[in-house]
């Protein structure tokens, strides 16, 4: 069955993104051609990329990577909930990302995004970040605004067309994960 991370991309004290995290598994949690797990930064605390050799050769050293890389590894796509801080995505979620090369690779990837303007240009961000990766991003993308979605911009209430915008997220994004199957090896790309 085809397995779908939802990446939590804040870390920060207070986060709205857990609660639009959540949001988002319950919706996916109605799609039962797919099993979703969130993964919460919180519980990867990755120092500033550490690593030696680029991410891309995979010699990975520390045991903190090894943990993400195997993480990463499990899934066939992607929902990356992302902040946006200074019209990007945060920083905690770029390092993240920069960790791994062959992990993210022939992968799908989706994106809910917060802030003032629905985190819309943080989500721009990480497309390009994805097509680096090999990371095929589907076109729909589930945007909160802190003005409309979020009582006081601390409680997340979002209006209910987001429920149909996060359904064919989640359809586009299971079909294309299962699409690029074929592309990925068989054996687990985790490394010793």
């Amino acid at each position: 069955m085809t397995r779908i991370g939802i990446i939590l991309g804040s870390t920060r004290p207070n986060r709205n993104g857990e609660q639009v995290a959540r949001w988002v598994l319950d919706q996916a949690q109605q799609h039962d051609d797919a099993e979703f797990e969130l993964i919460d930064l919180r519980d990867y605390p990755l120092p500033h990329l550490d690593e030696a050799v680029t991410p891309s050769r995979g010699e990975y050293q520390n045991e903190h990577t090894k943990q993400w890389a195997a993480k990463i590894a499990q899934f066939d796509g992607y929902i990356f909930v992302t902040p946006e801080y200074n019209h990007s995505t945060s920083g905690v979620l770029k390092n993240a990302i920069d960790y791994l090369y062959a992990e993210w690779n022939n992968k799908a990837a989706g994106f809910v995004s917060y802030g003032g303007v629905g985190g819309a240009r943080a989500a721009e961000h990480l497309r390009l970040i994805a097509g680096e990766l090999q990371i095929a991003d589907v076109r729909q993308q589930v945007t909160f605004s802190l003005m409309t979605d979020f009582e006081n911009y601390q409680t997340l209430q979002p209006k209910p067309f987001h429920e149909m915008t996060m359904k064919v997220l989640l359809d586009q994004l299971i079909a294309w994960s299962g699409a690029l199957a074929p592309l990925r090896p068989k054996a687990t790309l985790t490394r010793a």
